[in-house]
C-alpha cells in the first residue's frame, strides 16, 4: 500500500463531514493524480478538503501532477466560493509541479483574480479547464492572455467561448508556442457581449495547429440567433453539444455541411419532428466518423438505421424511437 504507484489516481470524497483517517493521511504525499470530490452543503467538507490537498501538495515534494476538483450535492444560497478559490491559491503556493488543473466540477464563478494566481503559482501547466458550468464567464480575454504568457507549456485548454478574443488567438498562433492539442469551448449567453469571431481566424489557428481538435458545447442559456455565428465552418470540431432545447433543423444542416470530415461525437437535445428526423439522417450520411450519438428526443427507426449503415466506426447512441423513464440508456454496439 505504500508503493507510489498504488496512488497514481487517487480519488478522496469529502462528503460525510468527517476528517480523513489518520493511518490514510500519511499516503496522501504519494498522490500523483488527485480527483477532490466535496459535497459544499457543509463548510466541514470543503475544510476537509482542502487540508488533504495541503498535504498531498507540501509533503509530496513535487509529487501531485494531477488535480481535479468536483462539487456535489446542494450549493449553499448566494455561495460564490471564495473560500476554495483563496484556499486553493494558499496551497498552490508551493504546488509548481501541477501539469493539469480541471475546475469543471465547481458550480461557482472563477475570477479573473484567482485564475491569473494559479497560472503564476503553476507555470508547468499543460492542461487547464475553466469551463465549469456557473451561470456566468469571470474570465476576460486579457485574463486568458496572462495565462497563455505565465504557462508557456500549455496545450490542452478548456474556457468559456467569451473569453476569447482576437488577441488571444495571435498568442496561441506565436510560433514559440507548443503545438495546441484540443480546446473546449462552452459557450452560454455570455457570448451576446462579445465580439462573433469570424471563421478566417479559425482557419488560421488550424493552418498553425494541424493537429488541434475542437469540442463545442452550447449551453440552452445561448440565444439561438447566436448559435449559427458560433458553427463556423472552418473549426475542427471532434466533439459537439448542442444543448439548447430549441429547434434544430438548420444547425443540423451546418454541422454535416462543415464538420463532416472530424465530427465522432453529437449530442443534441432539441424537439422530435419529421423534418429532424430527415436532417439526420442526411447528417449520417455526411458525418460518416461519428463514433457516438446521442439525440434526447424521439426519432423514426429510419434515423437509427441510417446511423448504423452509414457510420462504421459508431459504437455507442442514444437514438429512442419511444420515450423512456429518464435517464435513457445508451445502446453500445462493440
Amino acid at each position: 500500500m505504500t508503493h507510489p504507484s498504488s496512488w497514481k489516481d487517487t480519488e478522496v470524497r469529502c462528503e460525510s463531514g468527517t476528517s480523513v483517517p489518520e493511518r490514510y493521511s500519511a499516503l496522501l504525499s504519494l498522490v500523483r493524480n488527485l480527483k477532490l470530490i466535496m459535497s459544499l452543503t457543509d463548510p466541514a467538507n470543503r475544510k476537509t478538503a482542502l487540508w488533504v490537498l495541503r498535504q498531498a501538495i507540501a509533503r509530496g515534494d513535487g509529487r501531485l501532477q494531477g488535480l481535479s476538483i468536483c462539487c456535489v450535492g446542494n450549493t449553499p444560497l448566494f455561495y460564490a466560493g471564495q473560500d476554495l478559490q483563496q484556499g486553493l491559491v494558499d496551497i498552490l503556493t508551493n504546488g509548481t509541479s501541477l501539469t493539469l488543473l480541471d475546475l469543471k466540477g465547481v458550480p461557482f464563478t472563477l475570477s479573473d483574480s484567482f485564475v491569473r494566481s494559479v497560472a503564476m503559482l503553476c507555470p508547468a501547466l499543460r492542461s487547464l479547464y475553466v469551463n465549469n458550468h456557473s451561470l456566468v464567464c469571470g474570465v476576460n480575454a486579457e485574463t486568458l492572455r496572462q495565462v497563455l504568457k505565465s504557462c508557456r507549456s500549455l496545450n490542452i485548454l478548456g474556457v468559456f467561448q467569451a473569453s476569447l478574443s482576437q488577441d488571444v488567438f495571435k498568442d496561441l498562433m506565436l510560433p514559440e508556442r507548443p503545438a495546441l492539442k484540443k480546446l473546449e469551448l462552452r459557450c452560454e449567453r455570455s457570448l451576446k457581449y462579445t465580439l462573433p469571431l469570424c471563421d478566417q481566424i479559425w482557419l488560421e489557428l488550424k493552418l498553425r495547429h494541424p493537429r488541434l481538435w475542437v469540442e463545442l458545447e452550447l449551453d440552452h442559456t445561448l440565444p439561438e440567433l447566436h448559435v449559427p455565428g458560433v458553427l463556423q465552418p472552418s473549426i475542427p470540431v471532434r466533439c459537439l453539444r448542442l444543448l439548447t432545447w430549441t429547434l434544430l433543423l438548420n444547425e443540423v444542416r451546418i454541422v454535416g455541411q462543415s464538420y463532416a470530415t472530424t465530427l465522432e461525437f453529437l449530442e443534441l437535445q432539441t424537439t422530435a419532428s419529421s423534418e429532424l428526423n430527415y436532417v439526420l439522417i442526411a447528417l449520417a450520411k455526411q458525418c460518416i466518423k461519428l463514433q457516438e450519438v446521442h439525440c434526447y428526443c424521439v426519432v423514426s427507426q429510419e434515423v437509427i438505421t441510417a446511423f448504423i449503415t452509414n457510420c462504421p466506426n459508431l459504437y455507442r447512441y442514444t437514438l429512442k424511437t419511444h420515450k423512456e423513464a429518464h435517464p435513457w440508456t445508451c445502446t453500445k454496439l462493440k
